[in-house]
């Protein structure tokens, strides 16, 4: 399949050292996305869009967030910038949840733990709508796709 992206790479300059837990989310994030994904570039009236699949640049630069993509034998393809103000909230809420999940799953019984997940699972989905929604006209993710890509936002944000 071609709408897909093939390789992932985050650019963590000048990011704070993630905790183990937000470590193994972006190692669990990065697996199940190459795993299975669906990314398409939208055609363009003035050109043909290259085939993929895609390698995949994630970056915060300059407050912005980046995605450099490039085709599978790494000719890049296009780089667009996205703001992360609409990101900002959600973004703090998901992490907010996961310290009380972190916390949870190490006291509570399964049935608090589920309920706090419960919780966790919606805002990643809150999270997720809005990348799909910044990302219109720019790529086709489906919503497997964009709560992979949040989960790998949000380790861009972390500290």
């Amino acid at each position: 399949m071609t709408n897909r992206i093939c390789h992932i790479e985050i650019d963590e300059k000048g990011l704070v050292r993630p905790t183990p837990e937000i470590e193994q989310e972006r190692r669990v994030a990065i697996f199940d996305l190459l795993e299975e994904n669906s990314f398409a570039l939208p055609g363009r009236e003035d050109r043909a869009v290259p085939e993929g699949p895609y390698r995949l640049g994630l970056a915060i630069r300059e407050g912005r967030l980046v995605f450099d993509i490039a085709t599978e034998d790494a000719v890049k393809v296009g780089e667009f910038h996205l703001s992360l103000g609409p990101f900002r909230q959600v973004v703090k809420d998901y992490f907010q949840i996961c310290e009380s999940y972190f916390e949870a799953v190490k006291r509570l019984p399964p049935s608090q733990i589920e309920a706090i997940d419960m919780a966790r699972r919606g805002i990643h989905n809150e999270g997720a709508r809005v990348l799909q929604e910044r990302l219109e006209g720019k790529a086709d993710v489906d919503l497997d796709t964009a709560r992979r890509l949040f989960t790998l936002i949000c380790v861009l944000h972390w500290g």
